[in-house]
Order: structure tokens, then C-alpha cells, then sequence
């Protein structure tokens, strides 16, 4: 079993920059971030693999989101800029065992509020 712990999130203004982290336990295939605005579905965000390091986004998202990988560290980051109001929400790291789309570990969530 693998534990995820996130941090980084909090209120920043339209146009500013957050950057969220995930600890892991553990080593897992593949590491990502999804997110849920409130009365919505969660979202697939952002994903990097631990080997190769390959990375996939959103459209949403890119082009302004980031993810990176500190191998030593088992931890995770998404780089966030130039935010909208419309990613507010709670992101949640996740992490995989076997590929790059399936989540077997998540995060506890970490709020991320974007004011106009």
C-alpha cells in the first residue's frame, strides 16, 4: 500500500502561480494529478511516469501546468501557472502500479482557489 500526501495548495489570483507536491511512500509506474471543482466530476489533469519519465495533459491545462518528477524523492510536483478561476478546485495526487491510466493509490486532496 502506498501513501500519498499532497501539499502546496491555497488562494491566489487570476493570472499567479501555485506549486503542488505529493509524497509518496513508495515507488508506483505512474504518478498524476486529477481535480474537482465543486457540483462537477473529477478531471484528469496531469501524469508523468517514473521510468521515462513521459508526461501527459489535459487541453485544459497545457501549455500553463507543469509536472515533474524528484526520483530520490518519491515526490511529485504540478507547476501551475497563469490560473484561471476556472481551476479552482480540489486536486488530488494519484498513483498507479501497472499503467499509465489506472489509479490504484490517491491523495487526500488539497484545495486550490483562484480569484478573479
Amino acid at each position: 500500500q502506498v501513501q500519498l500526501v499532497e501539499s502546496g495548495g491555497g488562494l491566489v489570483q487570476s493570472g499567479g502561480s501555485l506549486r503542488l507536491s505529493c509524497a509518496a511512500s513508495g515507488r508506483t509506474f505512474v504518478m498524476g494529478w486529477f481535480r474537482q471543482a465543486p457540483g462537477k466530476e473529477r478531471e484528469f489533469v496531469a501524469r508523468i511516469t517514473w521510468s521515462g519519465g513521459s508526461t501527459h495533459y489535459a487541453d485544459s491545462v497545457k501549455g500553463r501546468f507543469t509536472i515533474s518528477r524528484d526520483n530520490a524523492k518519491n515526490t511529485v510536483y504540478l507547476q501551475m501557472n497563469s490560473l484561471k478561476p476556472e481551476d479552482t478546485a480540489v486536486y488530488y495526487c494519484a498513483a498507479g502500479d501497472h499503467s499509465p491510466t489506472s489509479w490504484n493509490y490517491w491523495g487526500q486532496g488539497t484545495q486550490v482557489t483562484v480569484s478573479s
